[in-house]
């Protein structure tokens, strides 16, 4: 739960930071001399980019999350004991010894999200962020195509 009062408080934070940028930006707009409004587009351009960065994101950790609990309810999240270390993250060396299993059931069943979910926790576990959100995201749009065909699971 702290990390959401986390991303919360970054989020309002942004929100505070765009708003004044914005009021920086419409001043140096309005201003008239060409490098004035060069850099208010700038400083529009910027914050707008920086606002769809942080909405693909919250966007990423609620579909993510979503499906976790979805998992979590069909009894359908790893149940492999792995050691971990103090800070809570798997061992490596274990997470890796299961991973060919997750690739197995990808492949047995590249349509179903749930063993796109399961392969990119256990990229997650093995290290490997960009392979686990690519995974994560290909479960998010299994997902939502299953939902829009009336939720019947791939088999």
């Amino acid at each position: 739960m702290s990390a959401r009062v986390g991303v919360g408080v970054v989020a309002a934070l942004l929100v505070v930071y765009l708003v004044l940028v914005a009021q920086r930006a419409w001043l140096l707009v309005s201003s008239g001399e060409p490098v004035g409004v060069a850099m208010g587009v700038a400083l529009v351009v910027l914050p707008v980019l920086a606002a769809w960065a942080l909405w693909r994101e919250l966007s990423f950790g609620f579909r993510s999350s979503r499906l976790a609990r979805l998992l979590e309810a069909e009894g359908g999240m790893p149940a492999d004991d792995v050691a971990v270390r103090p800070s809570g993250r798997a061992v490596r060396a274990d997470a890796d010894a299961l991973f060919p299993s997750y690739r197995a059931e990808v492949e047995a069943h590249p349509e179903d999200w749930r063993a796109w979910f399961r392969l990119g926790l256990a990229h997650d576990g093995a290290g490997d962020r960009r392979r686990a959100r690519a995974a994560v995201r290909q479960a998010i749009a299994l997902e939502a195509a299953e939902r829009r065909r009336g939720g019947t699971p791939p088999g």
